[in-house]
């Protein structure tokens, strides 16, 4: 890349296609007033960020992941992964676990014949034979003609976080999901018991940076669009041992900057959930995080962003005991409620109103509970989104395990609306906080 050339010419934005045909057409190359560009040590030649980001302490690395010894890592998280991805959501996943049971005993029986019948195979040439009652992909077929059987187990039906504020039981098994790995296990042990905190973020640049939080295992698509990447406190070895994530590196480094010996690993975890919602951190290496993991200032208040990070993190960990929110509630008389009620769940923000459906509202939202969001969502609209009524795309899922009504989930949603209210205010809240701190 230090070898490249780049010479970069565009036109007025507002300018009709025509307009700036006839300018090419008229305009001898020689003439166009190309600018310059230098690639940065990345190969970026577009929206280059000119900040001190590449001086801040690295969050994570492959070179600290891979590290066999504690010399090598010069990064402040060890262990670190994508979310799941299942390749097949709506097998694995259910708002009921007697459903997502049923589902999964069947999926095991489909998959137990397929591999007898395809047991040492070529697995490049079973594609058109293989049977469309379940999902397949690459690894799937991979476990077929390796003649691997499925079993159901019980303890395996866990709560899973989703997407944002929005939890689902979930079957965690390897075979079952397409890339459920080492690194998962390694984060809530074989059977994803075990208690663990982790920080989960947007990598991509479709999404603005968003982070959130949870002590259950994340989705790869936590927040739609952009990959979801997860950071945690914890990691387990083999044998069940648990072991703190954040490397002994980090820890002498913050000691060091702030000369205090007290700092703990878990201060750390806390101060780093706390910048990465910083907004003025967020707008000023925008682009940066669009490109690569978060970078970690050191702050002149450590344990003021601690404190902010553990509120922050204790708020989104425990957001389904917030206290509710006191959003007044409006239901019609039965006689003038239609016999066939419609769903709405949609948000008017100007007015601070949540259509629940055709009978019930809730109003008095507050416009700060609209500012909390977590990639194009608000946290109130991540739940009205994910309780919609919407048929399954899985053609068996659709015709077998559809059983999902919003009536039957309907007063759960309207408290759940009420806590995350709460909690989105007070999130606002101490972002405001940070914004009034002169050290930030």
């Amino acid at each position: 890349m230090s070898k490249a050339k780049i010479f970069y010419f565009t036109l007025r934005d507002e300018q009709r296609k025509e307009e700036k045909l006839e300018w090419f057409k008229n305009t001898r190359f020689q003439d166009i007033p190309f600018q310059r560009i230098t690639p940065d040590e990345n190969g970026n030649w577009i929206n280059l960020a000119d900040t001190d980001f590449k001086t801040l302490l690295p969050l994570a690395n492959k070179q600290t992941k891979l590290a066999k010894t504690k010399a090598q890592e010069n990064a402040v998280f060890k262990l670190f992964s994508l979310g799941v991805s299942t390749n097949r959501d709506e097998w694995v996943y259910d708002y009921d676990k007697k459903t997502l049971e049923a589902k999964i005993k069947y999926f095991a029986k489909v998959f137990n014949q397929e591999s007898k019948r395809f047991r040492g195979k070529d697995v490049t040439k079973i594609g058109n034979e293989l049977s469309n009652a379940i999902k397949s992909s690459s690894s799937l077929k991979a476990n077929l003609v390796s003649g691997k059987e499925f079993q159901f187990e019980k303890d395996r039906l866990v709560k899973a976080l989703y997407r944002p504020f929005f939890k689902q039981f979930f079957y965690a098994e390897q075979i079952i999901n397409d890339r459920l790995t080492v690194n998962h296990i390694q984060m809530f042990g074989e059977k994803f018991d075990k208690e663990n905190k982790v920080i989960i973020i947007t990598t991509g640049n479709r999404l603005p940076f968003s982070v959130f939080s949870s002590n259950t295992l994340p989705n790869l698509a936590t927040f739609s669009l952009d990959p979801a990447q997860t950071f945690p406190l914890y990691r387990y070895s083999e044998s069940g041992e648990r072991v703190e994530n954040i490397t002994d590196w980090a820890l002498e480094q913050f000691r060091a900057h702030y000369g205090e010996r007290k700092i703990q690993k878990k201060d750390i975890f806390h101060y780093v959930y706390a910048v990465l919602h910083n907004p003025a951190y967020r707008k000023k290496y925008e682009l940066d995080l669009k490109r690569e993991f978060p970078r970690v200032p050191f702050f002149d208040d450590f344990w003021q962003w601690a404190a902010w990070g553990k509120r922050l993190m204790d708020l989104h960990l425990n957001y389904e005991s917030a206290k509710p929110f006191g959003l007044k509630r409006m239901d019609l008389p039965d006689e003038k409620v239609p016999k066939e009620l419609k769903v709405r769940l949609k948000a008017n923000k100007e007015k601070g109103i949540i259509e629940i459906d055709e009978q019930t509202t809730l109003s008095g939202v507050p416009k700060e509970a609209w500012e909390y969001k977590l990639g194009n969502r608000s946290a109130l609209e991540w739940i009205l989104d994910q309780y919609k009524e919407t048929k399954p795309k899985d053609k068996t899922i659709a015709e077998k395990f559809h059983t999902y009504r919003f009536a039957d989930y309907k007063e759960e949603v309207i408290d759940l609306l009420k806590r995350v209210c709460t909690v989105s205010v007070e999130t606002v809240k101490i972002m405001r906080e940070m914004e009034r701190d002169k050290e930030s």
